[in-house]
């Protein structure tokens, strides 16, 4: 009979000719055969002989070409998080590559490449359920076809290892044969239970009491692979429409949850979670997305606490524009455009920005806006005074976070909560009961929620994360008045104990978004955990910020270089093994070194303020050796400081277009600089572009 879901338990064997990967508690299952060292990918009937059985895993999480080779990643640990519906949900916690073939020829850029997948393996938080699409809000699973594999069941923007996973699925679907070439059709279904879909974000689930009343809380960040990057390295929207930093969050309470059916191996079913007797399990959810504004703008690291802020003509993104809010609105319904930007300095040319693109949206926009004593425009709305095509469903909503909520008055953020009830009413939230004659364990949908808030600041981090937590502890508090587990009048945070873990659970879903994007957890999460500010959460921001800017300009390179290689945005020529090397440093040596003069001269420095006990006549030549190395220093710092672009460790594989612009910008600047500018031109190594040379080396590819 034909699985629909992974196997639980994969046992590897490895010979010099192939590695097989069978499931020892399906014995009559096909083995998966791939070859070595061509990767040609078959299925075979019974065990193959002369294989060596290397390890037990957890799945495999898919086939990678680099330079070199195509290398098989295999989850060999993962943790269980809890169970879902009855369904245990699982964190990879360790990987293995099993090379195809023994490498003949050292390449640096292959051992760079393999050390990025890596980092990014060990720290992205990622997920995976063998029975549970985890991939999929509620309300879409229970929409989907359960006669459909769970791989093909997944949503193609949280299906995270679907780039790495193309091989196993075009051999299962038919599109290639194992060895590449077209089948016309022939379905491999035996292949299908081993492709796991992974999903990378946030997963927390937590049996808990509300008033004495059992239940499950659950809350899922799932984060796009679409156009996923860093910080200042992914802003705004791309062509086909994906922003940056796109989250859908599911915030989940399940009543008696009976936690029957599948779910891990080793693990006893749980008994019953929850009060009412008799009756089914139901599940309720509520959904909010965040992500970048959906206009073509980037913000330009050149060393300075504060980026450059670049934006491209508003109406030469708006077919883009349209991408995504066609998405949008077929997946969710109506959207609330939440926007936390700030009115005034740099941010409100984003602002603008996207006020803009909502009028050309609307086919008869409307605007109102209102004002007190603190700001000229602490809300701004503009919607659609008739709905004559699907964008008049679009409803945005200004609120003026930084100046309503200075000074510590985060209860001002209710003014916003205010502005959005109509609208979460009548956006309503999904609930389903539990069919218990129904073998494929669905739901039976009582509700659904019709509507989705979409909130974003610059960062789509820190004060989106308190507005989202807000907005989920309002519908929390809707939702079990609505089924009677609350009277009227009472809040979810009546119960103290709740009342901290809804917070903390919240306060790690911020910190967990924020360090996927920016490499540091969250701001004002001290707000989120204990509602009010703190210092120690100021001093913890600051801490934050510094590590930030470290992160941001001299870390998130590499780290945008990983997302681009494990998502398939960068793909690796081989024909150019050994001529030229990606990751080499291509800068002028004399630009190279100031920053090591820099260091050596503050040492010197340091070296001549000791104390010394010798005479003054002695002394004088050691003051005018520091001063001197002290004016190297301050000028090595202002060269570097005044040329950020060029000391900012961008991206080797996908280099931003403004990166390379400014790169070649500032070098023909400095060819004109009198003091270094003859050494630079004598000694730069090729033309100004040398630096992005690597750009040919590989090729983009939109998944």
């Amino acid at each position: 009979m034909r699985s629909l879901v992974p196997f639980r338990d994969i046992n590897v064997h490895a010979s010099t000719s192939h590695y097989a990967f069978t499931s020892p508690s399906s014995p009559s299952a096909q083995t998966l055969v791939v070859e070595r060292p061509s990767g040609d990918i078959r299925l075979n009937d019974g065990a193959l002989l002369g294989a060596k059985r290397v390890s037990s895993i957890a799945g495999i999480l898919g086939i990678i070409k680099l330079r070199l080779d195509k290398y098989i990643i295999v989850i060999t640990k993962a943790q269980p998080m809890g169970r879902l519906k009855g369904h245990m949900v699982y964190k990879i916690i360790a990987t293995e590559f099993l090379p195809l073939r023994e490498r003949t020829l050292h390449d640096p850029d292959e051992d760079t490449y393999l050390n990025l997948l890596k980092t990014l393996l060990k720290t992205g938080p990622m997920y995976f359920s063998y029975s549970l699409d985890i991939t999929n809000s509620f309300q879409r699973q229970a929409a989907s076809n359960p006669s459909l594999a769970l791989w093909q069941r997944a949503d193609d923007r949280f299906f995270w290892n679907k780039f790495i996973q193309s091989d196993l699925i075009d051999f299962a679907t038919g599109a290639t044969s194992g060895s590449g070439l077209r089948q016309h059709g022939h379905r491999e279904s035996g292949a299908d239970p081993f492709i796991l879909p992974v999903m990378f974000g946030m997963m927390r689930i937590t049996t808990t009491r509300i008033k004495s009343t059992p239940l499950t809380f659950v809350l899922i960040t799932r984060r796009s692979r679409h156009r996923a990057g860093t910080r200042y390295l992914t802003r705004g929207m791309d062509e086909q429409g994906h922003v940056a930093n796109f989250n859908e969050t599911e915030q989940v309470v399940v009543l008696n949850d009976q936690a029957k059916g599948l779910g891990g191996i080793g693990v006893e079913q749980n008994g019953k979670v929850g009060g009412f007797e008799g009756q089914d399990m139901q599940v309720m959810s509520y959904v909010q997305t965040r992500g970048s504004v959906p206009v073509y703008w980037a913000e330009i690291n050149t060393l300075r606490y504060t980026p450059d802020l670049q934006i491209r003509g508003v109406e030469t993104a708006a077919e883009a524009a349209k991408l995504h809010f066609d998405e949008q609105i077929r997946l969710y319904g109506d959207n609330y455009l939440v926007n936390l930007v700030n009115q005034k300095g740099r941010e409100v040319k984003v602002k603008q920005a996207y006020e803009q693109m909502v009028r050309m949206l609307l086919s008869s926009p409307q605007e109102g806006s209102q004002a007190n004593d603190v700001t000229d425009e602490k809300i701004r709305v503009v919607e659609s005074t008739h709905r004559r095509h699907e964008y008049d469903r679009l409803h945005y909503v200004y609120f003026d976070f930084h100046n309503e909520t200075k000074g510590l008055r985060w209860h001002r953020a209710q003014l916003l909560l205010d502005q959005l009830k109509e609208g979460l009413v009548q956006g309503q939230y999904f609930r389903g009961v539990d069919m218990p004659g129904d073998s494929q364990g669905r739901l039976e949908v009582r509700n659904r929620q019709v509507a989705v808030v979409r909130t974003n600041c610059m960062d789509c981090l820190d004060r989106t994360n308190v507005v989202q937590t807000m907005l989920a502890r309002w519908t929390l508090t809707r939702q079990l008045i609505d089924i009677g587990v609350l009277r009227p009048g009472e809040s979810a945070d009546d119960d103290q104990a709740f009342k901290i873990l809804f917070r903390n659970v919240w306060a790690d879903n911020a910190d967990v978004v924020s360090k996927s994007y920016s490499g540091t957890g969250a701001l004002k999460t001290d707000f989120t955990r204990t509602g009010e500010r703190t210092r120690a959460g100021m001093v913890q921001d600051l801490n934050n910020s510094i590590t930030r800017y470290v992160k941001n300009n001299f870390g998130d390179g590499p780290r945008q270089d990983a997302f681009d290689l494990f998502l398939g945005a960068f793909l690796p020529d081989s024909s150019t093994i050994g001529s030229s090397l990606v990751f080499v440093d291509r800068r002028p040596v004399l630009i190279q070194s100031i920053p090591y003069v820099l260091a050596a001269s503050v040492f010197m420095v340091l070296i001549s303020s000791l104390p010394r006990s010798s005479s003054d006549s002695a002394w004088w030549p050691l003051r005018l050796f520091a001063v001197l190395w002290l004016a190297i220093g301050a000028w090595c710092f202002r060269f570097i400081y005044g040329h950020g672009v060029l000391y900012v460790n961008w991206p080797k594989l996908n280099t931003p277009r403004w990166a390379n612009e400014g790169y070649q910008e500032t070098m023909g600047a400095i060819r004109q600089d009198k003091i270094i500018g003859s050494f630079v031109a004598r000694h730069e190594r090729g033309a100004s572009t040398a630096r992005i040379s690597h750009l040919e080396e590989g090729k983009k590819r939109t998944q």
